[in-house]
């Protein structure tokens, strides 16, 4: 039996701002910083022993991530970062505000912008790949996606990645983001296409799940 826990990263100043974001690198806030101590507090109370935590390649989360592993006393444990984990790309929509967007084009298209399971963003025109990528080769950053093409991203580091791991028995700790976080949950609980809309991750939010060992879900706990 292996445990993994889930976590959103704390309020950044994009979520404080009510702004689009994706992959866009913006810091945590000072609530935000609080949000991860006392996440890791709440994890340090089970008393979980991880052997390796897995993040995003932006700094809301890495960050949330070192303020998680300090609380826990786990700094020492090794850490993987992935784009694959990195928020669902909101294409030309990032940057801009979301209740401004709204007005502008009505709450139900807002709605299904957010928080469909296909439909996709508007796309940006073209992308000027951040360095940060340059070792994964061009063209990884998207233009836009939808959900759904974030859930099949990270699909193949879960495969390659956590999934071996817990079948180790080994303890897993993911820190990532709202939509990234919820692609998982939408295989891990098996929930359909149309009901993922009604599916919210909260930022400081861990999320426990106990697995047997062919990896079916014996457990899951807000934390």
């Amino acid at each position: 039996m292996a445990t993994l826990v889930i976590l959103r990263h704390g309020e950044s100043v994009a979520n404080r701002d009510n702004i689009f974001t994706g992959w866009s690198d913006v810091p945590l806030t000072a609530k935000g910083r609080e949000q991860a101590v006392v996440a890791g507090q709440l994890v340090a109370a089970t008393g979980i022993q991880f052997q390796a935590l897995h993040t995003s390649m932006l700094q809301r989360a890495i960050v949330t991530s070192n303020l998680v592993l300090e609380a826990i006393d786990q700094l020492y444990i090794p850490e993987y970062k992935s784009w694959r984990l990195n928020e669902r790309h909101y294409g030309a929509l990032r940057g801009k505000n979301k209740a401004a967007v709204q007005e502008r084009v009505g709450e139900q298209q807002i709605k299904i912008w957010r928080r469909s399971f296909e439909t996709v963003p508007p796309l940006l025109k073209h992308v000027s790949q951040d360095r940060r990528y340059d070792q994964f080769g061009a063209h990884v950053e998207p233009r836009g996606e939808s959900l759904e093409m974030a859930y099949h991203r990270l699909l193949p580091y879960w495969t390659d990645e956590i999934a071996p791991r817990l079948l180790d028995g080994h303890n897993q700790l993911v820190v990532a983001h709202g939509s990234t976080l919820r692609a998982l949950i939408k295989y891990l609980d098996h929930v359909a296409d149309a009901d993922i809309s009604k599916v919210e991750v909260a930022n400081g939010e861990p999320i426990r799940y106990d697995f047997d060992d062919r990896l079916h879900v014996l457990a899951k706990q807000v934390l």
